[in-house]
């Protein structure tokens, strides 16, 4: 058989049916390999985040050390995440032709080799620049890591498969800020961002040692029209257009809200010190649990379900963050992060059963909204909370949580109006 291109499957001729139970050999909970598969892709979770966000909870001592407003700080953040929205549809194309294992390895490498010259940069801009380079580099790893569930995992497992790649995330996202709290408090921002780097060297090593061979990827050759084809394919589907536009949306309110939370908090009434602001990170936990527990949410309320609970969860956990009280804004943030890490699993998890062929393309696509509204939620919450304080950085989080609940109204909407159409024809 030739190999497919990197459109995957969109040029087979002949669409073979599922394997029964009994001849599948893909992975499933209980069965050999599935557990060292999900700690490979749980750890190499941990690291992509604990480097993405290295500077998030430390913003306001870089921006003390070099001089400079929030704004322009948060760049720090924006240039690593919109980097890897840039890369991460060129670098999925790779993962067809190379493997998906190969190129999550590649992206790490760089992506930690980097992480250990950033504590190094001399200005503001030196860091903004090496911190873009970051991210494209582990733009690599989120769609090849969705891909490679795809394909190696049973469908029925994909959504806890994934869930526990996620939860990686926010594992990786806490642990990093945590650590950087603590560590800036005692010796300054940039040892703190090269303990991140040194741990994020381990977690890659863990990875490439445990993450099985992969047995069910067909290699494709790199073609540009292929790609572009199966591209437009994907952005013609409504239902992943949404999906997408929810991942992107999701991500705007936790970019904003994470970002700028440390200014707030480094403020009256609260006037907490970096250890203790990077202690509030704890709340990812939170993260971790509602992420891993979304196939459940799904199988109980089903995928719009799941998704209408995620949004009330984040939008109370808002409108909570806005007390003077500190308990409350905990809670808040509790409340933010659990619908966040609820909603992203449901929406990427979504993206993989819904795209039959190329499947890396359509993960990759679902990542750059995801991190151009993580890039686009950093920038624009230091504006508005300069701007208009937390309340402004609050009214951008509502409002990108309302655009969440109109899509998933619309779709609603579309999916009965589809129905009804079908049954129609199905009468005459």
């Amino acid at each position: 058989m030739p190999p497919a291109s990197s459109g995957a499957a969109a040029t087979h001729a002949v669409a073979l049916p599922p394997p029964s139970p009994s001849t599948d050999t893909r992975l499933t909970p209980g069965g050999p390999g599935y557990r060292r598969m999900s700690f490979a892709l749980f750890l190499a979770g941990v690291a992509t985040f604990a480097l993405l966000y290295s500077t998030q909870a430390l913003l306001p001592l870089v921006s003390a050390d070099f001089g400079v407003s929030a704004s322009t700080a948060s760049w720090t953040v924006s240039a690593a995440t919109g980097a890897l929205a840039l890369f991460v549809l060129p670098l999925s194309a790779l993962s067809e032709r190379y493997g998906r294992r190969a190129v999550m390895t590649a992206s790490l490498t760089v992506a930690v080799a980097v992480g250990l010259v950033v504590p190094f940069a001399p200005s503001v801009e030196v860091l903004i620049a090496l911190r873009a380079v970051q991210g494209a580099a582990l733009a690599g790893l989120p769609a090849s890591a969705m891909a490679f569930l795809a394909e190696e995992v049973r469908p029925k497992a994909l959504v806890a498969a994934i869930g526990m790649f996620v939860a990686g995330n926010s594992i990786g996202g806490m642990s990093g800020r945590i650590v950087t709290g603590w560590v800036a408090q005692a010796w300054g921002w940039r040892v703190a961002v090269g303990v991140v780097g040194i741990v994020a060297v381990l977690c890659a090593l863990a990875f490439r040692a445990l993450l099985p061979a992969p047995r069910h990827f067909t290699p494709g050759t790199l073609s540009p029209k292929s790609l572009a084809r199966t591209v437009r394919t994907h952005l013609s589907n409504p239902l992943l257009c949404r999906l997408y536009a929810i991942g992107a949306l999701f991500m705007t309110v936790f970019g904003a809200v994470y970002t700028v939370i440390g200014y707030r908090l480094t403020e009256a009434p609260f006037s907490l010190p970096q250890g203790v602001i990077g202690s509030i990170f704890l709340v990812y936990l939170v993260g971790t649990v509602s992420s891993a527990a979304a196939g459940r949410l799904v199988a109980r309320l089903g995928r719009r379900g799941a998704l209408y609970l995620a949004v009330s969860t984040t939008a109370g956990g808002l409108l909570l963050s806005l007390s003077a009280s500190l308990v409350l804004v905990l809670l808040g943030l509790v409340l933010i992060t659990a619908g966040f890490f609820a909603g992203h699993a449901v929406a990427s998890s979504s993206v993989s059963r819904t795209a039959t062929t190329g499947r890396a393309q359509a993960s990759a696509l679902y990542q750059s909204a995801y991190y151009l509204g993580s890039s686009a939620g950093g920038t624009l919450g230091a504006v508005a909370f300069h701007a208009g304080g937390w309340a402004g950085t609050v009214g951008l989080g509502i409002l990108a949580v309302l655009g969440v609940v109109s899509i998933t109204v619309w779709g609603s909407h579309a999916a009965r109006t589809q129905e009804r159409r079908g049954v129609v024809a199905a009468a005459h």
